[in-house]
């Protein structure tokens, strides 16, 4: 569908063209009336796809129940739908959890069949939809076709149709929750949850099963939670802080150029991938360390988790705090420079007290569970201070900084900005290096 869908757009482009080479004037450009001609193929196609691809499972679904009627019904629920689960194993050829009878196989070979046949139906009706979309889309080119209104409304309401999918999206996780949150609690005291001083959510499917009682108390997940969390602020918080003061203060544009960039790369690195380098590499590496050692040391233990925890958000810790140190008043350098404090001065004294609730905010983005942390409340200040941090004529984009060692006052300079004397103190250049 897309490739014919590209083939339309070119030739509804060509056709524009072609009318406008006769001397008529379009209305639109023909690029317009190519996306026109694509959207007439593709859009209905997708909507019919759309659909089917949701109903035809459930009305094969419903015609294997049907067949299956006078087999289950001493069965119960449960057993109903795992005999349902191994006929579509075996339909698709995939193995099934128990071995089925003749009778069982040839409801699996007619339900492929239903599905293979189901198939076949569809592709037909989405090539005629594309061949019919397609001609009744070349037909209407012609200089008063207003395609680019057109072309705009339906893009519009693919974007409203998309903000509307991840709303419901997220309003369906949100109810999913709190429905399985109620079954949860309707089984699980809430006082013996927040309380509770054992976690083993070992539950069975049948009473007669072991382990059918399980130990639902959060206390052990928080402390866990807590250790780990620990232990990977002391791995993130030093590496990240100093790589950002480097890339921030010393750095120069080039390297800063390159060394950005792959912190983001890291950064967006999904989160089971730092898990299972953890399960295959970290934590056997500190199992075998601790028994070179003659120390006990579990590869589930929460050094491991906690150092690849601390590796994992490096990259938030260090590209925010450059993004807040950045935002820090060029001025503010100055003055400290202007002082006499060295570069290294200005960094501990000016630049990182001034940007430390960044710096925090940073941490705790980097450190909140379940979503990786934006930057949006953060470069607020670097949009703030734009202006102060690039003057007037430097419009590459990198900051003008000026260097202390070529920071000279003249002695005019000093004669007008003299520091005035206090009563009891001896003359001569003494300043505290506080700004």
């Amino acid at each position: 569908m897309l490739l014919l869908s590209l083939a339309g757009y070119l030739i509804g482009t060509r056709r524009a063209l072609f009318i406008a080479g006769q001397g008529a004037r379009l209305n639109s450009l023909p690029g317009y009336h190519g996306l026109y001609v694509a959207l007439w193929m593709l859009v209905p196609a997708l909507v019919v796809m759309t659909a089917w691809m949701l109903l035809e499972p459930q009305w094969a679904d419903g015609i294997l129940t049907d067949k299956l009627a006078a087999i289950t019904q001493a069965m119960a629920p449960h057993e109903i739908k795992l005999l349902l689960s191994d006929i579509k194993a075996a339909a698709r050829g995939d193995i099934a959890s128990q071995e089925l009878d003749a009778a069982l196989q040839a409801m699996a070979a007619d339900y492929a069949q239903w599905r293979q046949l189901s198939r076949l139906i569809m592709l037909t009706v989405l090539s005629l939809l594309v061949a019919a979309g397609f001609f009744v889309a070349r037909q209407r080119i012609s200089p008063d076709l207003r395609a680019r209104s057109l072309v705009e409304r339906v893009a519009k309401w693919i974007m409203i149709l998309a903000s509307a999918i991840a709303i419901l999206t997220t309003v369906g996780i949100v109810f999913s929750l709190l429905l399985e949150t109620l079954r949860f609690f309707g089984k699980v005291p809430l006082l013996d949850f927040l309380f509770g001083l054992k976690w083993s959510p070992q539950t069975a499917l049948r009473s007669d099963q072991v382990g059918a009682s399980g130990a639902f108390g959060m206390i052990p997940l928080f402390a866990g939670t807590l250790l780990i969390t620990l232990i990977a602020m002391c791995v993130a918080l030093p590496v990240g802080l100093f790589s950002a003061i480097y890339m921030s203060e010393y750095a120069g544009p080039r390297l800063r150029a390159l060394v950005k960039p792959a912190l983001e790369i890291l950064a967006g690195i999904p989160t089971v991938v730092y898990g299972f380098f953890a399960a295959l590499t970290v934590a056997p590496f500190f199992r075998d360390s601790g028994e070179a050692l003659g120390l006990s040391v579990s590869s589930e233990s929460a050094l491991a988790a906690g150092a690849v925890m601390g590796i994992m958000i490096i990259p938030f810790i260090s590209s925010l705090s450059d993004d807040v140190m950045n935002a820090v008043p060029q001025t503010l350098r100055d003055g400290s420079y202007a002082l006499g404090a060295t570069k290294s001065e200005t960094i501990l004294q000016v630049v990182i007290p001034a940007a430390l609730p960044g710096i925090i905010g940073s941490v705790l983005l980097a450190t909140r569970p379940g979503r990786q942390p934006d930057r949006q409340s953060l470069e607020c200040r670097d949009h703030r201070h734009r202006a102060d941090r690039h003057p007037v004529g430097g419009g590459s984009g990198v900051r003008q900084r000026q260097d202390p060692g070529r920071l000279r006052l003249g002695p005019d300079a000093v004669h007008h900005h003299a520091l005035p004397q206090r009563p009891g103190l001896e003359s001569g250049p003494q300043v505290s290096g506080k700004i």
